[in-house]
């Protein structure tokens, strides 16, 4: 990536806004066989939330294409160790693996639906038709929003 790599001392462009129109650029264009390097060359930029901001739009993209492909779990391991480091992609990461355990019907742990971001709450909330994942969202969803969503599903399905 050392088109990245500019004018500044510590190697990185001086404003923000050029390195992340550069990252998303990068990731755009990068093979899937070296998405991990980049994310994790993108992740020591010094502007962090920046970094997360254009790492995670590389990851919300890529598990939404391989969310019930058969790569999706060896392409989340070789990302969680780079994305380790930062929380919020991190947890990003951690929420497209719930998922695809839910659109799967694999086995999924109701508090880790309870912890996951208001984003995917409500995506299930809106697209799940699994009475348990609905009722669990009906009764604790984080947001009004989501409980309402979700209770109004539960009763198209009865």
């Amino acid at each position: 990536m050392s088109e990245t790599a500019a004018a500044g001392a510590d190697g990185f462009e001086p404003d923000e806004h050029v390195r992340f129109a550069r990252y998303r650029r990068a990731f755009a264009d990068v093979a899937p066989e070296d998405a991990a390097a980049l994310a994790a060359r993108v992740l020591t930029d010094p502007d962090r939330p920046m970094a997360s901001c254009a790492v995670c739009e590389y990851l919300d993209r890529r598990a939404a294409e391989l969310l019930t492909d058969p790569g999706f779990p060896a392409w989340r391991r070789e990302l969680a160790g780079v994305v380790a480091t930062d929380a919020f992609t991190a947890r990003r990461l951690r929420n497209w693996a719930l998922l695809r355990a839910t659109a799967l019907d694999e086995p999924w742990e109701e508090e880790q639906l309870l912890a996951a971001e208001n984003w995917l709450q409500g995506r299930l909330a809106e697209e799940s038709s699994d009475r348990a994942t609905l009722g669990l969202l009906a009764g604790n969803g984080r947001t009004r929003r989501t409980r309402n969503i979700a209770n109004s599903r539960l009763r198209q399905l009865r």
